[in-house]
């Protein structure tokens, strides 16, 4: 079943209809594939139109260069055109069409592969993990050849990047499910996510704070604010940390007792708060303070999305929900610190973090934690959108078939 993309949040009104059951059901909605990450140097130059070049399945053509919409052939404005995003702790594909709110999700998919399991010890990416993703990997290349993908890109993040053996998975992927994975800089990666998300951006708010915690690392972007009337978003600066979800939480046993969850904690929060004391220092040299209201503060990622959920008392998933809420700082701040202190098995008991998350679910929170602790507000805007959703917004751009400000 296709299903129309979300490009604006629901209203309060709308949120609480579906809360009250009330709504009619959406086809997107409590679907894990939407519970969601670069050959360019730099998000801002990549956001003025350096675009990396695009990674196609193996039939597929290079993309044309964009003219208007009104003179692309009809035929390819009903191309079809995939999205992969391969981070260390997850697979995720969307496939979509052109359509009139932007895109038409025509397929989907979402699986927690663990690719960069052990990899902060080892340094490389294990057998084990290595033969899981390329397990999901065909999974997605039979979507893909099924749904007659023609243009595609498929990205690899942190784990690629960081594991001494990751050009040797990229060749194995390759040969063994025809997907030609593009390993893409940090830089990039701050650019997609902010592709894939900024339209929740307020324009007429102060500049935002958009953060992207992943599996291996954490991109936290100062975006202009105007970029939302329309064409790319203007990155003013950016940070990529080195902790994400998987990697953080392997500085750390599953602690049985809450004392010792409690300091884990704590030297997990210390480890993120010393990388972003220097960002800190950076916006603030750009006159961009710390107080409440300096920022407005858009965060994509499962990790944020599961918290809102769990903040929200979701009794399971609503993408229609969460995506575009705005969820209270001081709240989030609060849970964070109690879903830190619990054991793995009550985590795992917690509606919306379930046994997957319930060993890393810690490690997120100690993230965000640390982010909203720096830049404090009265709330956080929460994006079920990213990565995945500024490739397919490139693509279509690039082919003529997306419009800007949609």
């Amino acid at each position: 079943m296709s299903a129309q993309a979300d490009t604006s949040p629901l209203s309060d009104a709308e949120r609480g209809r579906i809360l009250a059951g009330e709504a009619s059901s959406d086809p997107c909605s409590g679907d894990a594939n939407w519970n969601g990450d670069r050959p360019c140097a730099d998000p801002r130059a990549a956001a003025a139109g350096q675009h990396p070049a695009d990674a196609a399945t193996p039939r597929a053509s290079r993309a044309p260069q964009r003219q208007p919409v009104s003179r692309v052939p009809l035929a390819r404005r009903g191309r079809t055109y995939g999205a992969l995003d391969l981070g260390t702790n997850n697979c995720r594909l969307l496939i979509a069409r052109p359509g009139p709110q932007g895109f038409v999700i025509v397929d989907a998919y979402s699986r927690v592969v663990r690719l960069g399991e052990g990899l902060m010890e080892s340094g490389r990416l294990s057998e084990a993990a290595m033969d899981r993703t390329v397990a999901a990997l065909a999974s997605c290349a039979d979507k893909l050849s099924r749904r007659d993908v023609r243009l595609t890109r498929n990205v690899a993040t942190e784990a690629c990047r960081r594991a001494a053996n990751g050009s040797r998975f990229v060749d194995r992927v390759f040969a063994e499910t025809g997907i030609a994975l593009d390993v893409i800089s940090a830089a990039e990666e701050a650019r997609l996510a902010v592709l894939g998300c900024h339209m929740l951006i307020a324009a007429d708010g102060p500049p935002a704070l958009v953060f992207d915690i992943g599996g291996g690392s954490t991109e936290v972007m100062l975006v202009a604010p105007g970029s939302a009337n329309g064409g790319d978003p203007e990155i003013i600066d950016w940070i990529s940390m080195p902790w994400g979800v998987v990697s953080l939480a392997e500085t750390e046993p599953q602690w049985r007792d809450a004392p010792d969850r409690a300091l884990a904690y704590d030297r997990m929060l210390a480890k993120v708060t010393s990388l972003l004391d220097g960002f800190a220092a950076r916006l603030a040299a750009r006159g961009v303070g710390q107080g409440p209201g300096a920022v407005q503060l858009l965060g994509t990622s499962g990790t944020i999305t599961t918290l809102a959920s769990v903040q929200m008392g979701l009794p399971a998933y609503d993408r229609r929900i969460v995506d575009g809420a705005l969820v209270d700082t001081d709240a989030l701040l609060a849970l964070c610190r109690e879903i830190a202190h619990k054991s793995t098995q009550e985590r795992a008991r917690l509606a919306c973090i379930g046994s997957d998350r319930a060993e890393l679910i810690a490690a997120g929170c100690a993230i965000v934690d640390a982010i909203l602790s720096r830049w404090p507000g009265g709330g956080v805007r929460i994006a079920d959108r990213g990565i995945r959703e500024g490739i397919l917004r490139t693509l279509m751009a690039r082919d003529g078939v997306w419009a800007a400000g949609r």
